[in-house]
């Protein structure tokens, strides 16, 4: 049995580390474990699905020229929010290694995954210095979501991490939880202006990685100043520390950060689904609102169940307000949940309640990696699968590696939306962007010549017109679509698609 408290208490240093807890860590360490040689095989497989494609091509306008990349899907000199902090870190890579852009994204999947696993193991232990608390903690972000899987960049299910390990949201994901460990500890301890300067910049570099993210780091870094009661001499540090991320902010070349703040309208549409089928995508994290109740009832300004209410009320407000978008901020209820459901497993107290706690837990994450078992197919293939885990595979996309012996680099190609989310990962650009783009003042214009090129109706001449006013030197179709006499094939793929070379 583990003496009590094993809670790092509000206002100071966690406890000592209990004696006993060595043996009672083993399994969770191992599952984490296992799940740590799991991902390591996704990231040698590298699926791909979602935006893979977007940040391929982010890294490849980088190497070819890091001060003015242009924008990375079409052939425009604009801005961009993905042209990031570690994007350009990445883009130096590939520039000064000459690796493919899929062996960097590989080694930013790596770099990302380990800054996670450390960022939790940090945070977890300003909140309990129980010794299985940080697996347990890790197999929790993972496995408690639900039965039916959801895969978003910033969401941290198994299955969604697989798919998005290598995408900026993980990396940032990661900083955040060293964040929240670092301004803990910076609370508690009555950190240096140097420190708060610090958290500061660190602050700015995850809004300027991922801003749903960062939304998410900057509800917990509230919710950790509300919860610890700083004195009135730490509000001035706090102020500079903000003053300090709104410098970076505003100082950042590659894109105006601020005028993001009114360009979500085109997001709203896409992010609804977010709110669908809410119980089947998150009931298993109701454990961790039971546990956050608990908490409560012990502290009724604990850092998480105020990060919780905070992150709640936002998702509440967003669904109120059409304001979909504002979905992205789930994580910031999940995740203190997840943990919450952790750390009660570990709790000192009675043996008999912590016992049937832990089962409860033990149960719930159970059915989470059972229901996301699918998992499995990124490594050993959809095909290696028993029936049952291949019904809960997620089948990755094709990918449009066998153009590039003919496309090369800052081609255009006449594309239809679907491709033209991966083709910009090998160096074309399209006529128009596969993603929406803020920044890019013609996407309108560009989307409509696009579905004008491909209507059934569309004189030849007109077509024609499309193909010079955007410079095109490839059109993608599907087979026997195009007796255009102006374009030529020269290559078919999977799905009988067909390319078209641009006959001048």
């Amino acid at each position: 049995m583990c003496p009590a408290p094993t809670e790092a208490p509000p206002g100071g240093r966690a406890a000592p580390r209990p004696a006993a807890a060595p043996g009672r860590a083993v399994a969770p360490r191992a599952a984490v474990a296992l799940l740590a040689v799991l991902l390591a095989g996704v990231i040698v497989r590298l699926p791909w699905a979602g935006d893979l494609g977007m940040h391929a091509a982010t890294v490849e306008r980088l190497r070819h020229n890091l001060l003015h990349p242009g924008n990375p899907l079409v052939d425009a000199d604009t801005p961009s929010p993905y042209y990031s902090p570690w994007m350009l870190l990445l883009g130096c890579l590939a520039r000064v290694t000459d690796l493919s852009v899929f062996v960097v994204l590989r080694c930013a999947a790596l770099a990302g995954l380990v800054l996670l696993a450390t960022g939790v193991w940090r945070y977890v232990g300003t909140l309990s210095a129980h010794r299985a608390a940080p697996a347990l903690a890790a197999l929790s972000l993972v496995l408690l979501w639900g039965t039916s899987v959801i895969n978003w960049s910033g969401f941290l299910s198994l299955n969604s991490l697989a798919l998005t390990v290598s995408y900026p949201s993980v990396f940032a994901l990661g900083l955040a939880f060293h964040f929240w460990a670092w301004l803990t500890r910076a609370l508690r301890t009555h950190a240096g202006r140097r420190t708060w300067a610090g958290l500061g910049v660190l602050w700015a570099v995850i809004l300027l990685c991922h801003q749903f993210t960062g939304l998410v780091a900057t509800l917990g870094g509230l919710a950790a100043v509300l919860s610890a009661r700083p004195a009135r001499t730490l509000w001035p540090r706090c102020a500079a520390a903000t003053a300090a991320a709104l410098l970076v902010l505003w100082l950042w070349p590659y894109y105006d950060f601020f005028a993001l703040l009114t360009a979500g309208d085109d997001l709203e549409g896409v992010h609804r689904a977010l709110y669908r089928h809410f119980p089947d995508r998150y009931w298993l994290a109701l454990l961790g609102v039971a546990a956050l109740v608990l908490r409560w009832r012990r502290d009724r300004r604990d850092p998480l169940v105020i990060f919780f209410l905070l992150g709640a009320l936002v998702c509440a407000a967003g669904y109120a307000a059409g304001h979909y978008s504002w979905g992205r901020a789930l994580p910031a209820a999940l995740i203190p949940a997840q943990l919450a459901a952790a750390l009660e497993a570990v709790r000192g107290g009675r043996r008999a309640v912590r016992t049937c706690w832990a089962w409860a837990l033990a149960g719930a994450l159970a059915v989470g990696a059972w229901s996301q078992a699918g998992v499995l197919g990124y490594v050993v293939g959809r095909a290696a699968l028993p029936g049952v885990l291949a019904a809960r595979h997620t089948p990755p996309w094709t990918g449009y590696s066998w153009i590039t012996p003919y496309v090369r680099y800052g081609d255009v190609v006449m594309a239809r939306p679907f491709p033209s989310r991966m083709i910009p990962a090998y160096g074309p650009y399209t006529v128009a962007p596969g993603y929406p783009d803020f920044f890019l003042p013609d996407e309108r214009r560009r989307e409509l010549a696009v579905r004008d090129y491909y209507a059934p109706g569309t004189p030849a001449a007109v077509r024609r017109g499309i193909l010079r006013a955007y410079g095109v030197r490839w059109v993608l179709d599907g087979h026997g679509s195009r007796q255009d006499p102006g374009l030529r094939a020269v290559a078919r793929g999977p799905g009988d698609e067909v390319l078209y070379a641009v006959v001048p």
